[in-house]
Parts: C-alpha cells; sequence; structure tokens
C-alpha cells in the first residue's frame, strides 16, 4: 500500500526525484560531449581550404557557448526544484502539491526541448565537421 504525504503518494516523490537525477545526469553527460565538441572544433583537423572555413566553425563555437548558458540556466532551476522536493514533505495544502506538479512539467518540457535542440545542434556539427576532416593516408 502507497503511502501518501499531504496528498502526494511515495511513488510520485520517487519518481520526480528519479527525474531529477536523470536529468542532472543528462546535463553531466551533455557537458562532457560540449567539451569534445569544442576540443574539435578548436583542432587542426579539417582541410584548410575549405570555404568559409572559419566562419562555419566560429558559428559552432558560438552556439555551443550559448548551449552552455543554457545549460547552467536549467540546472539552477533543476537544484532549486530538487530543494522544494524536500519542502513538499513539509507542505500541508494541495495548492503547494499543484505548484509543485506544474513546475516539475515546465521543467521537464524545458529539459527535453533543449536536449532536442541539443542533438540537433550537435547533428549539424558532426555532419559538418566530418565532411571536412584531413585526409591522413598515406599515398
Amino acid at each position: 500500500m502507497a503511502t501518501e504525504i499531504n496528498g502526494t503518494s511515495e511513488k510520485e516523490l520517487k519518481d520526480f526525484h528519479l527525474d531529477i537525477l536523470d536529468w542532472k545526469s543528462s546535463i553531466q553527460f551533455i557537458e562532457t560531449e560540449i567539451q569534445f565538441v569544442k576540443q574539435l572544433l578548436n583542432s587542426y583537423v579539417f582541410e584548410p581550404n575549405t570555404p568559409n572555413l572559419f566562419e562555419k566553425l566560429q558559428e559552432f563555437k558560438d552556439q555551443m557557448e550559448d548551449v552552455e548558458n543554457e545549460i547552467q540556466a536549467i540546472h539552477l532551476g533543476i537544484r532549486k526544484h530538487e530543494n522544494e522536493l524536500g519542502g513538499m514533505l513539509e507542505c500541508d495544502t494541495i495548492s503547494c502539491d499543484t505548484v509543485y506538479y506544474k513546475e516539475h512539467d515546465r521543467l521537464s518540457n524545458l529539459f527535453n526541448d533543449f536536449y532536442k535542440k541539443f542533438r540537433q545542434l550537435k547533428l549539424k556539427t558532426f555532419s559538418y565537421a566530418g565532411g571536412i576532416l584531413k585526409n591522413n593516408k598515406k599515398q
């Protein structure tokens, strides 16, 4: 039998907590991916005679920087939300739960939208970079 804490089941609280842990883990992985992409974009592995090479690489670098800024904002929101999860145990009104549910949904949508955009950017970056890598075959 699931116990309830101020109208919220333990299962719901666990699910919220698991979502938060998943978001935090995904962010750590994304930050690692960003570092790799930045190293790739700053390397000298591209054909130097590629038209607009510098401009295109700079565009991707700028977009990765925007992603890093977005991650910081999302990370702050997640930490705040995680702290509020503890406060749900002390909340004694349904309106507290409703506010938390809405915030959880908002954060979930924000993270999912961010993650889709990041995957698209990563795909564009890798597609471009993969097409202009130097050919190291010995002739």
